[in-house]
């Protein structure tokens, strides 16, 4: 996770926690950094101009002052429903945390009425979640296809044979429940999908990627469509 991207989730879990704080323990853990570098980032967040708090000693910790950070938003329960339960569904999604902090700052600035009648529509939708890959890997992969860098992953074939290979990231795809990376594979020197789950690590290196594009990857199923498509 590249520190921009931790300081954003940073603040949000500060947030999410509300008046209860979090210690600096707790946060090294969740986001894989020392206990210094965490501290290091509230410095960070407080010198841009978060309202970040302490509270010393035993049970003390951490926190983030209560406050909107988005203008008003207006959205019907079924609506703020329909987004929680699209995201819980698909934890191992591309930026998946991502959309799940963006959805609780909507959930946070509805109307408290709106909020209410959602919080109470979404006890009544229940998603079967497969579990989430490591936050780390997930990050790793998310990066190198926003920041368009070469990533070198360890990758068990479902034969079996796990090799270690630099890939061009293009496109990430879902189909049959898994979720692939397609890239272009520089040890087979050709396209590849790659199922997430057996991508053991993964490590974003400075080389760039050289110019592969979502055509050279085929014709899509005519199910498939990117996710910014528009209902018509």
């Amino acid at each position: 996770m590249k520190r921009a991207e931790r300081l954003h989730a940073l603040s949000e879990m500060l947030r999410r926690h509300g008046s209860r704080g979090c210690s600096a323990e707790r946060l090294s853990r969740e986001f894989g950094v020392s206990v210094r570098t965490v501290k290091r980032d509230l410095a960070a967040l407080e010198t841009s101009g978060a309202a970040v708090w302490s509270r010393p000693g035993p049970g003390g910790g951490y926190g983030l002052a209560a406050g909107a950070s988005l203008p008003p938003v207006s959205l019907s329960p079924a609506q703020a429903v329909a987004l929680m339960a699209a995201v819980a569904a698909a934890p191992d999604a591309p930026y998946g945390d991502l959309a799940a902090s963006g959805i609780q700052k909507i959930m946070d600035v509805l109307d408290p009425r709106t909020r209410a009648r959602a919080d109470e529509l979404a006890g009544r939708v229940w998603v079967h979640a497969i579990p989430a890959s490591s936050r780390a890997l997930r990050s790793a992969l998310e990066e190198a296809m926003a920041e368009q860098r070469v990533i070198r992953i360890r990758y068990t074939s479902r034969e079996g044979i796990t090799t270690t290979r630099d890939v061009e990231p293009v496109l990430f795809a879902s189909t049959n429940g898994q979720w692939y990376l397609v890239g272009w594979c520089r040890l087979r020197n050709a396209m590849r999908w790659f199922t997430v789950s057996r991508i053991e690590r993964a490590s974003v290196t400075r080389a760039e990627c050289s110019g592969h594009t979502v055509q050279e990857v085929g014709e899509p199923p005519a199910n498939a469509r990117p996710v910014h498509g528009r209902a018509e």
